[in-house]
């Protein structure tokens, strides 16, 4: 039986749904031989963790506990009497990672688990990585902060897992890896990696003017809370930024051209989520009918993509023609294009659904799984 300790950092939608999949998988994964031994789960403002971390674990009501808690929106130091387990504050919960992954990490191996989408986590885990732990992202602020702490990241490619940082579940970084490890170059990536700006484009496309479709796919739950979040295509570019650094571009985040939808006067700090939604985003209708009329007479749509060819990496809308993968691309689905010397005139296009926590955390319990043979069987 393979036997994978693992500290879950992020409680949010993502983490949740997590722990809901380890515990509904476990006679699926005994079958498998693995188990997934979850000894501590961490939010910004508490940890909560196994009494022996050694021996034992957070078990699965205690799992479901945490769930409840963190979905009421309270911190994990809410959480009543657990038994076996073991809540700390803020002030002590980085140096008692930092003392469990000291302990498991070069004995039995630990893989933390980043589901949060915070930066705070970048300095924990670029410690733990020379502690023999594994690291499995869904965020993607670690992949794209500095160079450097890209370069420890991945200083032991066996050591970690990221699929779920661009597409949420679907096979894209595995893709990448196969093609890049195979000798096979390649040599141009265009995607649309937003299933909201996926929504929106489609949408807009329809005639529907801008600022109706966002206020839908609002109400839908298909935005952020602002979404001009997702309006400022900046989730885009850091999924860009991933994929190109796996290319082995050397670049940042402000390398990257990134076109907003909206313009700096009407963003956060200018005006408030109501007013852009009620007054800002409507001015903003007339130029986008333009630009997809436009596109029509070409005979090709208006698609949110990025494109990374030679030394481009650039996120924005682009004309593209209809009847390509992109071009038939309708609603939140992600599609993605790649094209190497193997797949040069038909791409090798991955499509499906690219959000959503369920998606998101089915793929980040499938690179946990993908790495467990780095971990000691037990009898």
């Amino acid at each position: 039986m393979k036997n994978i300790p693992l500290l879950l950092m992020g409680c949010g939608g993502v983490g949740r749904q997590l722990l809901q999949h380890i515990v509904s998988c476990r006679s699926l994964h005994a079958q498998q031989g693995v188990h997934l031994r979850v000894i501590g789960v961490c939010d910004s403002k508490s940890l909560v963790f196994a009494s022996d971390v050694i021996t034992r674990e957070l078990n699965d009501q205690t799992l479901y506990e945490v769930c409840r808690v963190k979905s009421n929106g309270s911190s994990l130091s809410a959480l009543g009497d657990l038994g076996e387990c073991i809540v700390y504050g803020n002030s002590e919960s980085k140096r008692k990672v930092m003392d469990i992954a000291a302990l498991l990490g070069k004995a039995t191996g630990l893989a933390f688990v980043d589901c949060s989408a915070s930066s705070e986590t970048i300095g924990v885990l670029n410690q733990v990585v020379d502690m023999g732990c594994c690291v499995v992202l869904a965020n993607k602020k670690p992949l794209t902060s500095i160079m450097e702490d890209y370069d420890k990241l991945v200083s032991y490619p066996r050591r970690i897992r990221h699929e779920s940082t661009v597409g949420a579940g679907l096979p894209v970084i595995a893709s990448l890896n196969r093609l890049l490890s195979s000798g096979d170059p390649v040599h141009r990536i265009i995607g649309s990696l937003s299933g909201t700006l996926g929504y929106v484009m489609s949408e807009v496309e329809d005639g529907k003017p801008l600022s109706e479709v966002v206020k839908a796919a609002k109400n839908l739950g298909f935005t952020e809370p602002d979404p001009r979040d997702d309006l400022s295509g900046m989730d885009v570019a850091r999924k860009a930024l991933i994929l190109a650094r796996l290319l082995g571009r050397r670049i940042n985040l402000d390398n990257i051209k990134i076109e907003s939808l909206y313009p700096d006067e009407m963003g956060p700090d200018a005006m408030s989520v109501e007013e852009f939604l009620a007054s800002g985003i409507v001015s903003l209708d007339n130029d986008v009918q333009e630009r997809v009329k436009k596109a029509l007479l070409n005979g090709n749509v208006l698609r949110y993509v990025c494109v990374i060819e030679g030394s481009r990496c650039e996120v924005g809308i682009q004309e593209l023609p209809k009847d390509s993968p992109l071009g038939r691309l309708r609603g939140s689905d992600n599609v993605l294009e790649i094209y190497s010397r193997c797949y040069n005139k038909q791409p090798l296009v991955i499509q499906g659904a690219g959000a959503g926590n369920d998606t998101t955390a089915a793929g980040v319990l499938a690179d946990i799984l993908d790495i467990q043979d780095l971990f000691p069987s037990k009898e």
